[in-house]
């Protein structure tokens, strides 16, 4: 077993035996639990198989009075001393077949269960690299190697709770129905009827994540009354929050669930093929998507759903308030909290490689003046 470090190389040795891993519901992140026999650690890797947090999980020898520089400078996770474990002695092997793997609604922490209670968490901020470790149930003071869970478990204990109760909602029969005609319901009363309806689209991009999660389809509300453009709008991508947002906000209950939409006179087919690209993103690369963000077309300019031939667009801009460009006064589609949260929609406004640049380099807020100066309409036509 390698030393706790970020990077490919990391986790694993010769001697390393996997006790268990896992793959997360999103197919993004998998969790190694391993151990060479006298210490135990975990692992969580991404899609490249680069580790990007761990935790030290157990002596199983025992501990000795400093720090054990042998393990550490031949290449190996360190027998932690006897002042910063619960267990001097060492503890007994991992049972792989009696922990349970319980991963975080966003798909970018998961805990290790031993007998139904946390035995070790790895948050979506654990960061090796940067001296961040994933909380253990057997460290008792703050290392390198792990943080103590007891001094956190007021606020993971609920998560581990909330993540378990998630994720058998999710396959407890007849739950997606449900979810999805409480979004259509909402939809119905804010765009009025229904047209056509594409499932699943987070299937349809190659490459996909191999993930079971998440569910996403797209509805299309077309032209009605005063409307005379069609709205196409995600349904799922809401049932579950969006990985990243505590690394950037203190209460992330107003900034972790989001929809896409898209408004145009565009045919509703070619413009709705615009989201198999986008509608599990934030959980295939493991961030979020907020207001102003702009997220650059995977492939070829030439291929870019929305482009009709007079621009090249490669990029979307995601608005929150469509009234910052010109065009008609935009649907309100608030309303909808699932578990409380509630429910932002972005809007999907093309833009040229250009302007992408523009936004990275200037700030969002910038390019939205600017598109505002050029009226550019928020309605893609």
């Amino acid at each position: 077993m390698s030393v706790l470090r970020r990077g490919s190389a990391a986790g694993r040795s010769p001697v390393a035996t996997v006790v268990r891993t896992e793959t997360s519901p999103y197919g993004s992140r998998r969790l190694v639990v391993e151990t060479d026999g006298t210490v135990s650690a975990a692992y969580l890797k991404d899609s490249r198989d680069t580790v990007v947090g761990a935790v030290w999980i157990a002596n199983h020898a025992a501990a000795p009075a400093e720090a054990d520089r042998a393990r550490l400078d031949g290449g190996q996770t360190p027998l932690l001393p006897a002042s910063h474990v619960r267990h001097p002695e060492g503890r007994p092997p991992l049972d792989g077949d009696a922990l349970e793997v319980v991963w975080f609604e966003e798909g970018d922490g998961v805990a290790v269960l031993e007998a139904g209670e946390p035995l070790c968490v790895i948050p979506g901020w654990s960061d090796i690299g940067r001296g961040i470790p994933g909380y253990s149930r057997d460290v008792t003071e703050q290392t390198p190697f792990a943080f103590p869970l007891d001094d956190e478990i007021e606020e993971f204990g609920p998560r581990v709770d909330r993540a378990r109760d998630h994720w058998k909602i999710c396959e407890a029969e007849g739950s997606w129905a449900d979810f999805q005609q409480s979004v259509l319901g909402h939809l119905l009363q804010r765009l009025g009827p229904g047209g056509h309806y594409w499932h699943d689209v987070g299937r349809q991009l190659p490459g996909g994540n191999g993930g079971a999660f998440p569910t996403v389809g797209v509805t299309e509300r077309p032209v009605s009354g005063n409307r005379e453009f069609t709205v196409l709008s995600t349904v799922g991508m809401s049932r579950q929050r969006m990985p990243t947002v505590e690394l950037y906000e203190d209460d992330v209950a107003p900034h972790s669930r989001i929809e896409l939409a898209v408004a145009t006179t565009l045919a509703s087919q070619r413009a709705g093929s615009i989201f198999p690209w986008l509608a599990q993103y934030p959980w295939r690369v493991v961030t979020w998507f907020a207001p102003g963000d702009v997220v650059k077309w995977y492939h070829e300019a030439h291929t870019f759903p929305l482009n009709t031939g007079e621009t090249s667009w490669e990029g979307v801009l995601l608005l929150d308030d469509p009234s910052r460009l010109t065009g008609p006064v935009a649907p309100g589609l608030t309303g909808l909290a699932p578990e409380g949260d509630p429910v932002r929609w972005l809007w999907l406004v093309p833009i040229t490689g250009e302007e992408y640049r523009y936004a990275k380099n200037e700030g969002s807020d910038a390019l939205i003046r600017r598109l505002a100066q050029q009226n550019r309409s928020w309605v893609v036509s």
